[in-house]
């Protein structure tokens, strides 16, 4: 811990820059205390770690505070500099006793009150969520920042993302989406931006580095983003997914081998029209390739030109896949409109860009044309070759 009282109930911050002299001068006449439990605790001036407060052996939150690492310890302190460098009023690990909750950083900007949580650490899912919703309902705009280091880049443009690193999803007002993390090593935040999952772990997604002392917090809050996708990547990707895929098949993906097989479809032989990238994809942890060839079966694929599908059908049919766990929506609690109907939303934009079906009224569509089949590998790539010559401006711009 960064943050000690003395006796007087005088404050000390190490995320200040005290020499360590000054330091040695004031452990030598004060003794310190922790500002949550009460108990003493120690002033460490060693040279392997930071400076920092430890809890005596045995001591009532020793085991909350002893976990953080150097790592952790050196980002927050880092992180709480740089706020104060912008004359933005923070308090390095502040305890709210009315929620018990102390965030790494709580600050003031723009009249709003923030809880900055600097995660070096994966924790159940659970309390990340309680956390929030805490913070939340409490009048905090929570704002989590990951760890840098638990960043798996596997291609230039691919990142391996896990479930709890999705929960640090973040939004801009415009709408795009984005996972900000921080590495006190390099002092560089690094932004992961533009993701697009194509399997349950990896996605495509654009990568931005910005040195600490060339960024501030309003680009944290709303950076700048391109909006680079490659679709030869994407189909590639795709298909090398559905190999490993079949080869290697795990338990709750075979009720959908099933499915598809009583419907005569074929992995290796579906349309190009079945998964496509679209924006809020991510707010599914079901690939495209499987929830799209759902909507496929229960919507299109009995359906004739110029038939109707109403929303409430599309609603219905996406409910009983949730219900069943055949599709399975992501749980992000700093999203305020994460609805999964989105994906479906976007999805259905673009079928109407590609002239399948057509808006009618506010509450239904009508199918212009069915989806055809490919018979052979042949046949698939020929409809392909020419499926994503015709639309390809149209999935970029999605």
């Amino acid at each position: 811990m960064l943050t000690a009282q003395t006796k007087i109930g005088e404050k000390i911050c190490l995320g200040l820059d005290y020499k360590k002299d000054t330091l040695l001068a004031l452990r030598s006449k004060e003794e310190f205390f922790c500002p949550i439990c009460g108990e003493s605790v120690l002033l460490k001036l060693g040279d392997q770690r930071i400076f920092h407060f430890a809890h005596k052996q045995g001591g009532a939150c020793r085991d909350f505070y002893e976990s953080e690492s150097n790592y952790h310890m050196e980002g927050k302190r880092q992180l709480y500099q740089w706020l104060i460098r912008q004359k933005i009023p923070s308090v390095l690990e502040y305890y709210d006793r009315d929620i018990q909750q102390r965030p790494d950083i709580m600050f003031n900007y723009n009249g709003k009150k923030y809880a900055l949580e600097y995660q070096c650490s994966t924790i159940p899912e659970s309390i990340f969520i309680k956390r929030t919703n805490s913070y939340l309902q409490n009048g905090y705009i929570p704002l989590w920042i990951l760890s840098s280091n638990k960043i798996l880049i596997k291609k230039r443009n691919i990142v391996a993302l896990s479930n709890f690193q999705y929960l640090f999803l973040r939004t801009t007002t415009s709408g795009k989406f984005y996972i900000p993390s921080y590495c006190p090593e390099k002092q560089q935040f690094h932004m992961v931006e533009s993701i697009t999952p194509y399997s349950t772990k990896n996605a495509f997604a654009n990568h931005s580095f910005y040195p600490i002392k060339k960024i501030d917090l309003s680009d944290l809050l709303e950076p700048k983003m391109g909006n680079q996708f490659n679709l030869s990547s994407w189909n590639s990707e795709n298909e090398k997914f559905k190999i490993n895929w079949a080869l290697h098949p795990g338990n709750q993906h075979k009720s959908f081998f099933h499915e598809i097989y009583n419907k005569n479809l074929n992995l290796f032989l579906l349309p190009p029209e079945i998964g496509l990238p679209v924006h809020h994809s991510l707010l599914l942890q079901t690939p495209p390739i499987i929830w799209q060839t759902y909507f496929f079966i229960d919507i299109i694929a009995n359906k004739n030109p110029d038939d109707l599908i109403s929303l409430h059908e599309i609603n219905c049919h996406l409910n009983k896949r949730i219900k069943k766990k055949e599709i399975v929506v992501r749980n992000l609690s700093l999203l305020e409109k994460a609805n999964p109907l989105l994906a479906i939303f976007d999805y259905l934009l673009v079928l109407e860009q590609l002239g399948m079906i057509s808006r009618k009224g506010d509450t239904s569509y009508q199918l212009k044309r069915k989806i055809s089949i490919p018979k052979s590998n042949r046949e698939r790539e020929e409809a392909k070759q020419i499926f994503f010559q015709k639309y390809q401006r149209i999935l970029l711009n999605k």
